[in-house]
């Protein structure tokens, strides 16, 4: 129960700032234009600057953290691949592929994730390393699936994207900028004064709350009947599925407490918020990510606290 409520307090916050989002718009405070501008500068600017500085400022031992750290990267790595080619073969709809498949598999270690380690043991124990081994692979993907799933159209027919034209929308991409200054930081070890790091921590932040106001903007009631089976069942995916079929090999290699835990908020975390901007801004069905953001989000409190019950009763926390 105790986890529960923790849980709780972990997601309802995410909802009332959604309801808020409606709420300001109904009250005519803010428009579809202005959630236009706030998604745009949330994808260009602030959630680039929240990834470069995640990582930039991540200190990991990683000699002694090799065997966690290939595993979260090759997990990642599967998830993403085995996904994607399911998706592909069974979603009818192929403009859904994309948020899909990202719904499915991309996670938010903010919600929960950092927040029940930090709840259980008292400090954020492997889950920084986690970060660092899979958030990178989870943007890089979620730009290069949904690049190719993006539904371009030119005279009603869609349009193809060649190899060179891909390639150039990924290195050209905020996000894949964003993730190649962070890692270049962290691997010469270069410190940024507080002088540079507290602005730009403090614009990043922003992205979040803008994120979560458009959602909450731009969500209707008849988008969730629109797509309610595909929003389900990439949520549960995303906190069932996926943790049912990982959690089982982590044990068995031997990962136990703040491990294990890193590696559940990994697979079973909500997904990412970032991710219905990402499918707006990228010509993907954002509509489809929304749903599943808000269904991984409501359900993730009672599937995330059985996980830590059944974990715990299994002695492996």
């Amino acid at each position: 129960m105790e986890n529960f409520i923790f849980a709780l307090n972990a997601t309802i916050p995410v909802f009332i700032v959604i309801i808020a989002g409606k709420l300001f718009i109904k009250l005519g405070i803010i428009d579809e234009k202005w959630t236009s501008v706030s998604d745009k500068l949330a994808f260009y600017v602030c959630l680039p600057l929240v990834l470069m500085v995640d990582i930039a400022t991540i200190k990991v031992k990683f000699a002694d953290n090799v065997k966690f750290i290939v595993f979260c990267f090759l997990v990642t790595l599967a998830m993403f691949f085995i996904m994607w080619i399911l998706s592909a073969a069974f979603v009818k709809d192929k403009t859904m592929v994309g948020s899909f498949t990202q719904g499915s598999v991309r996670g938010s270690a903010a919600i929960l994730g950092m927040p029940f380690a930090l709840n259980i043991y008292g400090n954020s124990g492997m889950v920084p390393m986690m970060i660092l081994a899979s958030v990178p692979i989870f943007n890089a993907f979620s730009v290069v699936i949904l690049t190719v799933s993006a539904n371009k159209y030119n005279g009603g027919q869609k349009k193809a994207l060649n190899l060179k034209t891909i390639l150039k929308s990924i290195i050209k991409n905020p996000l894949i900028i964003g993730i190649m200054v962070g890692f270049l930081v962290c691997l010469l070890n270069i410190d940024l004064p507080p002088i540079v790091l507290k602005p730009v921590k403090t614009i990043g932040a922003a992205g979040v709350p803008l994120m979560l106001i458009s959602l909450g903007a731009n969500f209707k009631m008849t988008d969730i009947k629109s797509r309610l089976i595909p929003a389900a069942m990439a949520s549960l995916i995303k906190l069932v599925l996926l943790p049912l079929a990982f959690i089982p090999l982590a044990v068995y290699l031997g990962f136990r407490g703040p491990s294990l835990i890193a590696i559940l908020i990994m697979l079973g975390a909500p997904s990412a918020i970032s991710g219905y901007v990402m499918a707006k801004e990228m010509d993907n069905d954002h509509i489809l990510m929304s749903n599943i953001v808000v269904l991984t989000t409501l359900f993730s409190s009672v599937t995330f606290t059985l996980w830590i019950f059944a974990l715990k009763s299994l002695n492996l926390l």
